[in-house]
């Protein structure tokens, strides 16, 4: 099976580089809008617990399903990391009625298209079809939640795949490599800490044991939500998929996550030395969950350092200074509070003194005299842009309604997301930086060339 495109625990997209469009700073908010649509959706949990969300959307005669499967690298201990995003592969190789390329051979056939991602808290597939092909595509997703295969022949074939992954993204990638060890490091107790595409010795000795268990308990139709957006009769539809996934039995819930992560009490760093020509600057600071009404307030902030040209980070060590090439963010905001992400890019042989200087003077500054009318307006309509532009497809909207069904408390808050944006004022920008932007409350990651670590 050819290598998929993954996510795990990299930022798919910093904030500063999605950004399609600037809106002028100085424009006055949009006027307060709700979503329209939540009239129309229907939601039913089946009698195997799993959760059933469908928008109706007529435009063009598609569908876009995603199953939203509650399983991450936060479920995992050491032994078994990198199981969840190991199933993510798994889970395209063959079950006991289709064999290994059946389930892409016959999506492609049916004019469907799919792929999957894992993160720290979620492991979501995604299907793009073709009205007429919704039967099929049902019946193939049932099937390999019912009946997935453990073939040791594709098992240990997988097992080299996801190895080829993760130096890919991780032992070949400077970035990624600095930034897997400051999240280890900025975790001390919570499973956070943990590599989603998982640690070397894990991937090397998992069991076939360890894999049946893992599946059985976190892919269990109710760890589920399954979100359906397109051209479809909610009542309809909802009745094909009891057909073919209320049979699926449920099973004992996975045990909770009990662990909290102790308040940090000091700054940490983690220094990696490599054969580098631009060196890398990484602050991960302990945040808030998805959940957290405060996280409108938190994407505002990181939009306004580093969204755009305009953006503090950009416009003074990008563009004024010439200390870093590039300033972007990342914001974890899963089950439980995870890092606020801030990424500098040095040029070759650049100044890592002075760029982390001038970085914490522009921290300092927001937390001390926190930002401007016009900023905030910036931000804002930078906020709302994306997101209305997100909603404008039945693609978008399936990414939305999942996350907000079970990451970010419960589907019907997207429809009050744009009053939650405007309503964000800039002493609520100030109080989050100054709670969360502290220099004990965070991990701070270098990379530079062996050669100048050296002269240090």
């Amino acid at each position: 099976m050819p290598l998929r495109p993954r996510m795990f625990s990299l930022p798919a997209l910093a904030l500063s580089t999605i950004l399609a469009m600037q809106l002028d700073a100085s424009a006055a908010a949009q006027p307060d809008t709700q979503v329209p649509g939540a009239e129309r959706i229907e939601s039913v949990t089946l009698a195997n617990g799993m959760t059933v969300i469908v928008w109706p959307d007529h435009d063009i005669p598609n569908v876009a399903l995603y199953n939203w499967v509650r399983v991450g690298s936060r479920n995992e201990v050491p032994g078994i990391t990198g199981l969840a995003h190991f199933f993510e592969h798994m889970m395209f190789n063959g079950t006991s009625t289709h064999p290994p390329g059946d389930f892409d051979r016959l999506l492609e056939a049916g004019g469907a298209r799919n792929n999957a991602s894992t993160s720290n808290d979620v492991t979501v597939y995604q299907d793009w079809l073709p009205r007429g092909s919704l039967e099929l595509v049902l019946g193939l997703e049932a099937d390999r939640l019912r009946n997935l295969a453990f073939d040791p022949k594709v098992i240990e074939s997988e097992r080299g795949v996801v190895y080829s992954e993760r130096r890919l993204s991780v032992d070949d990638s400077n970035f990624g490599r600095l930034m897997e060890q400051v999240q280890a490091t900025a975790f001390l107790a919570h499973p956070y800490g943990i590599p989603t595409v998982g640690w070397p010795s894990d991937i090397e000795s998992w069991k076939v044991e360890d894999l049946k268990k893992f599946f059985a308990t976190h892919y269990a139709p109710n760890n589920c939500t399954l979100v359906l957006v397109g051209d479809v009769d909610p009542k309809s539809v909802i009745a094909q998929i009891r057909q073919h996934f209320e049979s699926i039995p449920r099973q004992p819930p996975a045990e909770p996550i009990r662990t909290k992560e102790p308040q940090q009490r000091g700054e940490r760093r983690v220094l990696i030395e490599a054969d580098a020509q631009t060196p890398l600057l990484q602050f991960a600071y302990h945040s808030i969950a998805g959940s957290d009404p405060r996280l409108p307030a938190l994407e505002l902030l990181m939009r306004i350092l580093t969204d755009g040209d305009a953006s503090r980070l950009h416009r003074s060590l990008v563009e004024e200074r010439k200390l870093a090439i590039a300033a972007d963010s990342h914001i974890d905001a899963g089950f439980d509070p995870g890092l606020a992400w801030l990424f500098l890019s040095l040029p070759a042989q650049g100044d890592l003194k002075g760029a982390e200087a001038a970085f914490d003077a522009e921290i300092e500054k927001i937390r001390t005299q926190g930002v401007s009318a016009a900023e905030l307006n910036r931000a804002r309509n930078q906020a709302l842009a994306d997101f209305w532009r997100r909603l404008a497809t039945i693609d978008g909207k399936a990414s939305a309604l999942g996350s907000y069904a079970v990451l970010k408390g419960g589907y019907q808050k997207l429809f009050d997301a744009p009053h939650a944006y405007e309503q964000v004022t800039a002493e609520d920008v100030k109080k989050l930086a100054v709670e969360l932007l502290r220099p004990s409350n965070r991990t701070v990651g270098v990379l530079t060339a062996a050669a100048a670590a050296s002269k240090e």
